[in-house]
């Protein structure tokens, strides 16, 4: 339930503070459910979170981010009470109804200012600096970091003093097949698409497959980890902003991938990683 007495500090409306209400908590509770389920998660480092004061999640943005991200966003609220502020495309604002929804639980228009604003009222904000060119890098590119030119989160980090915190998300490269990457020429149609929407044709999504011959996710199991706590104060007095900037984001890569390759290791290790798997794991304890 939104704080009605916040001040419009944020576009679109948005409530500045957003506490949940019991019933916000049981509809977050119900709606994880199906996902937890089918994909058997598994959490690392959720207590390196700081437990006040501004944070910047700063994760990998795989192929099914509308599966991975919101289901760590609802264990960190679990266990921390914290909520984790996203931010949404512009498509998605820009609908009416769907702004109202995605508002209730945190979620705002992604730009800078409202990511700064955030951060400066203490608040833990998620952001995916490969953003969609990452996610729809093709399969040839599962889990690599494409941050070119990417700075804005590491100098919004700098400007508002705010610890970063490296967030890597294993599995939603996992659970669809790329039939044809969105630059295949039987993909035009949809990059026309894409285009007459306003978005980079870069953004366009892939044609995909899922469990056989759907668009039913696999049930490949989900890892999570966060890393420590970056200090982003040593960048703070830097004589070149810019600078600085790509020297921290360089840092925060570096933790990340650090961090994607530990849950690569624990996904290769793991005999439960399919549902198959999870199947005969169970019989074995019977």
């Amino acid at each position: 339930m939104s704080d009605k007495n916040d001040r419009p500090a944020l576009t679109d409306g948005a409530p500045l503070h957003v506490r949940l209400s019991d019933t916000d908590r049981r509809i977050l509770d119900v709606l994880g459910v199906p996902g937890r389920t089918w994909f058997s998660p598994r959490f690392h480092g959720l207590e390196k979170l700081p437990t006040e004061g501004p944070v910047l999640l700063v994760g990998n943005h795989t192929l099914a981010g509308g599966l991975d991200a919101p289901m760590l966003a609802h264990e960190i609220l679990r266990r921390t009470g914290r909520l984790a502020r996203g931010l949404a495309e512009n498509v998605l604002i820009d609908v009416p109804g769907l702004r109202d929804a995605l508002q209730r639980f945190g979620i705002v228009r992604g730009n800078r200012h409202n990511c700064t604003t955030l951060l400066r009222q203490g608040e833990i904000v998620a952001v995916f600096p490969g953003g969609g060119r990452e996610a729809m890098s093709g399969k040839q590119r599962k889990y690599v970091l494409d941050w070119r030119g990417r700075t804005g989160f590491a100098r919004m980090a700098i400007e508002t003093g705010a610890p970063i915190v490296p967030m890597a998300m294993i599995g939603g490269d996992d659970v669809y097949d790329v039939v044809f990457d969105g630059a295949h020429p039987a993909m035009r149609p949809v990059r026309n698409l894409v285009e007459a929407l306003g978005l980079r044709a870069s953004l366009t999504p892939p044609l995909i497959r899922g469990l056989g011959p759907t668009l039913l996710p696999k049930p490949e199991r989900f890892y999570f980890s966060l890393g420590d706590p970056i200090d982003t104060s040593a960048w703070a007095e830097a004589s070149d902003p810019e600078e600085a900037a790509s020297e921290l984001r360089d840092v925060v890569r570096k933790a990340l991938e650090e961090e994607l390759k530990f849950l690569l290791s624990q996904r290769d290790q793991d005999r439960g990683r399919s549902l198959f798997g999870r199947a005969m794991q169970a019989l074995e304890r019977v």
